[in-house]
């Protein structure tokens, strides 16, 4: 058997975090397994649908390196990939189910199944349709239809059947159909609802495995009535467990404690990379010797991906967690390349053309340690784009030492004999060395004035490269302006 998944969104916004997850359990399962992965759009929820969520889903897979063999845009052998061009195929089979007795037109009004629903909360119960629609008489039906009330269809489920399956990550599961009642499974519009449309698909384009969200554990019992009334195997199901925030709750798309779409990573700089690598460990375990791995290629998920050790209980999103991972990641690019992506950030927010390219990787470099995301970088390096310097209270104590007359006095003198090509690092620290025999004051006492007077911060970069990339010049006049200040006020 050939492994084929799909992963099957609805274009109704931007790509979560949780689909992403989603796609990407799939992806690693079918290529752990030598199979297909196969991307497909859910747009039968026409009024919530959006022109642009297609493009988007496509555009944030394709960054993400989650490529499909089948889709709407590279087609296979099982298309159309879209729901809404296979109304023709969906319409064979709802044909069927009514010519043999499985589905039924009904007419209920929308202010009846209100009535309905309100009488049932009123007892106390679980609302079920009533099924009254399921055995009009003839001469009622026809004299609906002449009156051309609007119909939706349901379909007949059986009475008293227990509904048993075996899920991949939660094992047994069981549902009855006395809890179910007969659902509609085409609008009055012609358009066939999620549940039928997704089994007609799967059915067709021979998916084995389903793998999806843990929200959509309830729909199972009623595809697996529609694959028994179609005469169709049922493929194998998954159910993912939730995504939590760091209280324990459903993540929601109103927490604004989290970004939650994938465009909001890519905008703020996090890596694919980095987000797959997260995502992965997001309610899946490594086995074994690599239970304290954290970092791992797509390579080794996908070798190492199983059901097996994905947890039934919901995972927590934490932002922290992943904003170490993708600093990791950030670590191990090359200078040029991290230049090459970071390049643009400083560009939009200092409104800078085109940087002197080895002062812009020498700086890169010098921050490269520290960042967790790209958009970081115009923050930290923000320093070296002012012509001023704005101290913090921390550097405003430092200042206000008694080593610091004698520290910036002995600096700025240094920096003013030497020429601007002699203001690298090494020299730099040959420099401090010289002052410090000087003025008798070293470590913190030497240091700390300095960075304070030339970067208004205490804490920060290495001292010799953040002075060297300021430029003689800079650091001269930011040492006389803090000794105008400070010292002589």
């Amino acid at each position: 058997m050939t492994v084929r998944v799909r992963f099957a969104p609805s274009p109704t916004g931007h790509l979560h975090i949780g689909s992403a997850r989603t796609a990407l359990f799939n992806f690693l399962f079918a290529r752990k397994h030598g199979g297909k992965y196969i991307l497909r759009i859910e747009d039968t929820d026409t009024s919530r649908n959006r022109a642009d969520a297609v493009e988007g889903f496509i555009d944030g897979f394709k960054w993400l390196g989650l490529e499909w063999d089948e889709g709407p845009d590279v087609g296979g052998e099982f298309g159309p990939y879209t729901c809404m061009e296979r109304l023709d195929i969906y319409r064979r089979y709802i044909d069927r189910l009514l010519e043999e007795g499985k589905a039924y037109y009904c007419y209920c009004t929308k202010e009846e199944l209100d009535r309905e629903r309100q009488e049932a909360n009123a007892r106390g119960k679980v609302y079920r349709y009533s099924g009254k629609c399921a055995r009009l008489d003839e001469e009622t039906r026809n004299r609906y239809e002449r009156e051309g009330r609007p119909r939706t269809i349901r379909f007949r489920v059986p009475e008293d059947r227990e509904i048993v399956f075996r899920d991949l990550i939660r094992g047994e599961v069981r549902f009855h159909t006395k809890d179910m009642g007969d659902f509609v499974i085409v609008k009055s519009n012609g358009v066939p609802l999620y549940n039928l449309a997704v089994t007609i698909d799967d059915a067709l384009m021979k998916i084995t495995h389903v793998i999806r969200g843990e929200e959509h554990l309830s729909n199972t019992p009623a595809q697996l009535l529609l694959y028994e009334a179609f005469g169709w195997n049922p493929p194998e199901f998954g159910h993912l467990p939730l995504i939590l925030n760091e209280s324990g709750k459903k993540l929601s798309k109103r927490d604004e404690t989290v970004m939650q779409f994938i465009e909001q990573y890519r905008e703020s700089g996090y890596l694919p990379e980095a987000i797959n690598n997260y995502l992965a460990l997001l309610g899946w375990s490594p086995p074994g010797e690599y239970a304290e791995q954290e970092i791992f290629s797509m390579d080794e998920l996908i070798r190492l991906f199983s059901f097996e050790r994905v947890s039934k209980a919901g995972a927590i999103f934490d932002p922290e967690k992943l904003k170490w991972m993708n600093g990791e990641y950030i670590k191990k690019l090359d200078v040029k390349t991290l230049t090459d992506m970071a390049l643009p950030y400083l560009q939009e927010h200092y409104g800078i053309d085109e940087p002197d390219r080895e002062w812009t990787e020498q700086l890169v470099a010098l921050y490269q340690p520290s960042l967790s995301h790209l958009e970081e970088l115009p923050r930290q390096a923000e320093l070296f784009f002012r012509d001023d310097v704005r101290h913090d209270e921390e550097a405003r104590e430092v200042l206000n030492q008694p080593s610091v007359p004698a520290v910036l006095t002995a600096f700025r003198a240094k920096a003013a004999e030497a020429e601007d090509a002699e203001f690298q690092p090494a020299n730099i620290k040959k420099m401090l060395k010289g002052i410090q025999k000087e003025t008798g004051y070293r470590g913190k006492q030497l240091f700390m004035p300095i960075r304070a007077a030339v970067t208004g911060q205490t804490h920060g970069p290495d001292l010799n490269q953040t002075l060297s990339l300021l430029g003689r010049e800079k650091v001269i006049r930011r040492i006389e302006q803090v000794m105008e200040q400070f010292l002589n006020a």
